[in-house]
């Protein structure tokens, strides 16, 4: 990942031995801490070990002075683009995103109470207005996909029963010396807004900024590696339609961003599941055969230079290899890893008298903040876990079509029964 998102953003991290007891004393005292709806997952506690990593929500980028306040705005941005794959069998995925279609799935078993605003490719489209539209949806329904931390408590995120109002309130209070520190701005509903307002955009600036000076590998262009489309399932592409324009001006990301260089990782997936699903079986059956060929054929590691010179094979047209096979088996793996990878943007107010120097410096209204950005969650997907992910997506899908686009004809419907029905009388004037 290092290669491919570039040094500064991605911690390697150490792997160290834990006694058990510790592990299970640990997951007691966290459980209390955790949302109902994140408890439906637990650590491991009979492995011993774990990773080390650097406190991501602190600065990363340069030594700091520790009374220094430190804000931290964890992203898990998830999938930016539509399957681009003639392997797709359901024209639907064609035009609404998986993350939107999957909201409604979660929504049904009650995974979270009620459906997000947010569109992966809203934020993904490197156009400020479509960003801003993500971000703020975000802030208002969290789900997992934001938190927010101050000095490195967790402040505003993943909460099961609260309102986005009250929550919003909380949190501008919080925010209020950051982005206003020497002005009597007042409290209210006008406080709050001027605040989430500068909120997003400094998380927008940061995000489409491109910090990170080190080696960072680019993929070759290939088939489908292109900007995003519009998700029909948006809320900001329907308030386009009502207005009579079919697309925002289009932007694009930067390509020293992180954004960009993770939309490329994560397009690495394509074939799209249902494509890759036959191939994940062509593997599974030469394995059956030569078990002893796991090792060479590297589906456990390591994953060293000869690994990621393989991830660079853009081709897509299958010449009946397990060579061929495994290579796209490979990319979607680690396509997976970088749909469900976390951004920490770590945020911490300039002295007036401070120089820039070598920090990355990024202004809001009032003030300037050093930043420093990192990549959190990059473990390699487990070769296993394909098969769970080929059931997901069907069951995604039709709970989708069943249920939204079912209602969406049966509204139609009713709207020509409601016509035939209607009788018009006219009266003199």
């Amino acid at each position: 990942m290092k290669e491919f998102l570039g040094e500064n953003y991605v911690h390697c991290g150490e792997v160290v031995q834990l006694p058990l007891d510790f592990v299970k004393q640990l997951c007691l005292k966290i459980q209390c801490e955790r949302p109902e709806s994140r408890c439906d997952k637990d650590l491991d506690t009979l492995s011993g070990y774990a990773l080390c990593l650097p406190n991501l929500a602190r600065l990363q980028t340069y030594r700091f002075a520790e009374h220094r306040p430190i804000l931290c705005v964890e992203i898990k941005p998830k999938c930016g683009f539509i399957p681009f794959s003639s392997d797709v069998t359901h024209e639907m995925k064609h035009k609404v995103c998986r993350y939107c279609m999957h909201q409604h799935l979660k929504v049904a078993t009650g995974k979270w109470k009620q459906i997000s605003k947010y569109c992966p490719l809203d934020l993904y489209s490197g156009n400020k207005q479509r960003m801003y539209f993500a971000l703020k949806s975000l802030l208002q329904e969290a789900q997992n996909n934001l938190k927010i931390f101050k000095n490195g408590e967790l402040i505003y995120g993943c909460k099961d029963a609260r309102s986005p109002v009250a929550d919003w309130s909380e949190l501008a209070h919080h925010l209020k010396p950051f982005f206003f520190p020497s002005n009597g701005l007042a409290s209210g509903p006008h406080c709050t807004r001027a605040v989430i307002r500068e909120l997003v955009r400094v998380i927008t600036r940061v995000l489409l900024s491109g910090s990170d000076k080190g080696r960072a590998g680019t993929l070759r262009s290939g088939p489908g590696l292109r900007g995003p489309p519009v998700c029909e399932a948006s809320p900001f592409s329907r308030s386009l339609r009502c207005q009579g324009k079919n697309t925002p001006e289009r932007s694009g990301l930067p390509k020293g961003c992180l954004l960009y260089k993770t939309l490329q990782v994560q397009m690495l997936d394509l074939l799209d599941i249902e494509g890759l699903y036959p191939l994940y079986r062509r593997v599974e059956r030469y394995l059956e055969e030569f078990p002893e060929e796991r090792k060479t054929l590297q589906i456990d590691g390591p994953y060293d230079e000869a690994f990621y010179q393989r991830l660079l094979d853009l081709s897509t047209e299958d010449d009946g290899t397990v060579a061929f096979a495994l290579t796209k088996v490979q990319q979607y793996r680690v396509a997976m890893t970088a749909k469900d990878c976390s951004i920490m943007i770590a945020l911490s107010p300039c002295l007036q008298d401070a120089s820039s120097d070598q920090r990355p410096i990024v202004p809001s209204s009032r003030s300037r903040f050093a930043f420093s950005v990192s990549v959190l969650d990059l473990d390699l997907k487990p070769y296993e876990s394909i098969p769970h992910q080929y059931k997901l997506d069907g069951k995604i899908v039709n709970y989708y079509l069943k249920t939204v686009h079912a209602k969406d004809a049966t509204v139609m419907s009713t709207r020509f029964k409601e016509s035939e029905d209607c009788t018009l009388v006219l009266h003199k004037v």
